[in-house]
């Protein structure tokens, strides 16, 4: 599938982008630099400019073979780089997918992470006719709990299976 914009009002998602006219490569190096957000995102690790342009390239990719649709969210009059939300796991048959979001520390605690995760679900229930989107987190991210809560999911609970970290992994769903 194509990569699509999402007008999220205050923000916009797009695509994440690393050429002459944008380049999120040193925001997104910032943002998995932050302790808060390598405490729950153990997968990725972007010290570079080469592994932030590998990402760059990953989510695209992804993107292209219907595994994952990411947006970069984005200030509307800048195109700077507020966070990253998704719908990975894509399941085009069965009409799942797991929603993502992280915030860039500057920007925490301003909405941005609820506003770009209800466009994203927008665009999964509407655009591509989802019937089910999960969220999960570590049991100690309050602040996922809270933007879960807000953007409609039902709280299932702990799944059996804990996150890497070895923390309660928490379970929510929201259907179309």
């Amino acid at each position: 599938m194509e990569p699509v914009e999402i007008n999220a009002g205050a923000y916009y998602l797009r695509q994440l982008r690393a050429d002459r006219h944008l380049d999120d490569r040193a925001a997104l190096m910032e943002a998995f630099a932050d302790p808060e957000h390598k405490r729950y995102v153990l997968n990725y690790r972007l010290r570079t400019l080469d592994e932030a342009t590998e990402y760059i390239a990953l989510r695209t990719a992804q993107w292209s073979c219907d595994e994952r649709c990411s947006w970069a969210v984005a200030e509307p009059t800048t195109g700077r780089l507020l966070g990253e939300v998704g719908l990975r796991d894509l399941d085009l048959t069965f009409d799942t997918a797991e929603a993502s979001v992280w915030t860039h520390p500057t920007e925490r605690g301003k909405g941005v992470a609820s506003t770009a995760l209800s466009a994203a679900l927008r665009y999964g229930f509407g655009g591509l006719g989802l019937q089910e989107i999960s969220y999960r987190h570590e049991e100690s991210n309050v602040v996922s709990a809270s933007v879960a809560a807000k953007c409609g999911f039902a709280y299932v609970g702990p799944e059996r299976t804990p996150a890497p970290t070895g923390e309660p992994l928490i379970r929510w769903i929201r259907k179309a």
